[in-house]
């Protein structure tokens, strides 16, 4: 069952869905080897082909620009995320348990997921951190809400905004709250590698999600 397992991505990121053929699974997977690498910036098509010993224009049968290619794999990434929130929170009934187990889900460090072989899911987790505001900071960004982008990473922000609501109904912030949580995290392990003077750093201890469910808590005032 496993095997046949696959995350939607929103069909307006891609051309061609890569998941149906292994050429389109092998520029997902190379792709997030250069741009882990490379960085977003330095990556093109053109280094992409010469990567997986194809044509550049086979690239472009899947994916209209590298943009696009970086929307697919937030999209990818947001939709694994709400799969293993999914499992993680199955069965749970008390909002504070789902909480907890949902901002550590969210906080803690990305390890990688047998589940889906073409995908490194924990350097796809290190482009998140450090290049998916470039999926959104830019002057298309209205266009590619509208054709929903974006909308996997919201499901996540408004299913676990529910769960703040579930706990503490007079809090009038949870979205607010929710997506705090996932981008400082973010910044937080990025000023970890490179800028660690901005954070706190413990050798042998990961103080993210710690540092964050007590943000949280503390914010909504449930002890």
């Amino acid at each position: 069952m496993l095997s046949n397992l696959s995350i939607h991505v929103n069909e307006h990121t891609y051309l061609k869905n890569p998941e149906t053929s292994d050429l389109g699974k092998r520029i997902v997977t190379v792709s997030i080897d250069l741009i882990d690498d490379l960085g977003f910036e330095n990556f093109t098509f053109k280094k992409l082909g010469q990567a997986i010993g194809s044509p550049e224009a086979s690239v472009y049968r899947y994916f209209e620009s590298k943009h696009k290619v970086l929307l697919y794999l937030i999209n990818w990434y947001w939709g694994w995320m709400a799969y293993r929130l999914q499992l993680a929170l199955a069965n749970i009934e008390s909002p504070k348990i789902r909480l907890e187990k949902a901002v550590q889900l969210l906080t803690q460090k990305v390890v990688e997921d047998s589940d889906f072989s073409h995908i490194n899911e924990v350097k796809l987790h290190s482009i998140v951190i450090s290049e998916s505001s470039k999926a959104y900071l830019t002057k298309q960004v209205d266009l590619d809400n509208h054709d929903g982008a974006y909308a996997a990473y919201k499901a996540i922000v408004a299913e676990v905004g529910g769960i703040v609501s579930e706990l503490s109904p007079t809090f009038n912030c949870p979205n607010m709250l929710v997506s705090t949580v996932i981008v400082g995290s973010h910044h937080q392990r990025f000023y970890a590698e490179h800028l660690p003077k901005l954070t706190n750093v413990m050798p042998g201890e990961d103080l993210v999600p710690t540092f964050y469910k007590d943000l949280v808590f503390k914010a909504i005032q449930v002890s």
